[in-house]
């Protein structure tokens, strides 16, 4: 911290510490061993799905583009906060500095805003596929997934802005320790001397309104799908969609299910551990980034075909 003069006497702060597991500090590097092998499973599956998609020409297609865009923001969520997690675990590298925790705090929310767009825009992708399928080439077009992508930027990024600006204009006076694993907005406002109501109303309006939207309309487009599987004819048609379909939306919910989970602990204060909010927000930078490479990519049978023809290049 800088001592700096004012009014007051206070401390200006110039950096933070992350005091992760406030109340079972022993579990740290019990919980870093799993953390880590979900972290490498993570990278490692995202991977070899964004360079099967490049490499394979087959799967140039918009339903893969979907898929390269949702690899890429796990890939940067997951480097956004779980090395620095690891590195408090193992190595108690707790200090990070002013400028570098706001910056963590805009990806993760902006990232986080921009994969649950991606889900709604998959959902309206699968949607097209199952209900109008002889529609979905002049609909899904390359154009689609270029608009699409831009829409996912803007609104995110823009949407998104408000949050680090209003937390970093905050006076902190002193205290600098956030009990958290990562600079989550309201763990790292509350340690300002400052109201932080408007901090706290735009992070639950802009939570409710991005994802909550983005939920709104994916559960009415599998739904509509729902519908329209329960009306196939064909044998075994609707046993694989709703096996395809049905796992995405279980993701999904997942997804969403653990940050609604953090918000309303923030929102509601109800008495539980302050440890069990912390495990949920970093479990929610990883897990989903996990699964997502194997729920929709290697469950898929050309991809699955298209990293076999790339195994065997390489042998």
């Amino acid at each position: 911290m800088i001592a700096h003069p004012n009014g007051n006497n206070s401390i200006e702060v110039s950096d933070f510490l992350l005091n992760c597991l406030v109340i079972s500090p022993s579990w740290q590097l019990s919980f870093s061993l799993p953390l880590s092998l979900l972290f490498l499973l993570a990278m490692g599956a995202n991977s070899i799905l964004l360079i099967t998609i490049q490499m394979e020409a087959s799967l140039h297609e918009p339903m893969y583009y979907l898929l390269s865009i949702l690899s890429l923001l796990d890939i940067v969520l997951c480097l956004t906060v779980i090395p620095k997690v690891l590195a408090i675990f193992w190595f108690d590298l707790k200090s990070i500095s002013f400028y570098a925790c706001f910056l963590q705090m805009y990806i993760m929310n902006c990232f986080l805003a921009m994969e649950s767009c991606t889900f709604m825009v998959m959902a309206y992708d699968r949607y097209v596929a199952i209900c109008h399928p002889l529609r979905y080439p002049s609909i899904i077009t390359d154009q689609f997934v270029a608009k699409a992508a831009i829409f996912i930027l803007a609104r995110n990024i823009i949407s998104t802005v408000p949050i680090p600006i209003l937390s970093s204009r905050l006076h902190y006076c002193g205290r600098n320790v956030i009990e958290n694993c990562i600079c989550a907005n309201m763990s790292v406002s509350r340690l300002s001397c400052d109201d932080v109501t408007i901090n706290r109303l735009y992070q639950f309006a802009g939570g409710w309104t991005l994802l909550g939207s983005d939920l709104i309309l994916i559960f009415v487009s599998y739904s509509l799908i729902l519908r329209a599987v329960l009306r196939l004819k064909a044998e075994g048609a609707m046993t694989k969609a709703l096996s395809t379909c049905g796992s995405h939306f279980i993701l999904i919910l997942f997804f969403s299910t653990i940050l609604l989970v953090f918000v309303l602990n923030h929102v509601v204060k109800k008495k539980v551990s302050p440890d069990v909010p912390v495990l949920l927000n970093v479990l929610h930078h990883v897990i989903p980034a996990a699964l997502n490479p194997i729920v929709y990519g290697v469950r898929t049978q050309e991809i699955k075909q298209g990293i076999q023809r790339l195994l065997n290049r390489g042998w």
